[in-house]
């Protein structure tokens, strides 16, 4: 049953050659189209539309990189807190380091809105200031 608009359900085609897997299909008796002809041109029309389809998943859009930029940003600032929760401890923090070190290392993606970079540029600057922070306290000690 295929629904084609407000009008409704339509009623199913009655007149549909029978296809097995492979693109072979079955011709009924007084078809106009040979077997042949019909398999060949179902084969060459669905390679377009695959690499269409490939293409339009490459292409990602304003708000899912909105929406990475935005999860990248929280991800930082929830290994800030990790470390400073380390740190009030009196522990030494390494792998909430490690883990920062490796957040800060993803890609960030840029958005279009400059208030949304801003925020992310000082986020960025103090995962770096707590990393050099870190890394003077290793070579002091």
């Amino acid at each position: 049953m295929k629904v084609t608009g407000p009008s409704g359900p339509s009623s199913p085609q009655a007149a549909r050659p029978a296809r097995a897997s492979g693109g072979f299909s079955v011709s009924t008796p007084g078809s106009a189209v040979p077997a042949g002809a019909a398999a060949s041109a179902a084969g060459v029309s669905g390679v377009p539309g695959v690499s269409a389809l490939m293409a339009l998943q490459g292409v990602e859009d304003v708000t899912e990189r909105r929406r990475r930029a935005i999860r990248r940003g929280g991800g930082l600032l929830d290994r800030l807190e990790e470390l400073k929760l380390a740190l009030l401890q009196g522990e030494a923090g390494e792998g909430a380091l490690d883990r920062l070190t490796r957040t800060l290392r993803e890609e960030r993606p840029i958005d279009a809105d400059p208030g949304l970079n801003s925020l992310l540029d000082q986020i960025d600057l103090r995962a770096a200031v707590e990393l050099a922070k870190a890394d003077l306290r290793r070579s002091a000690a």
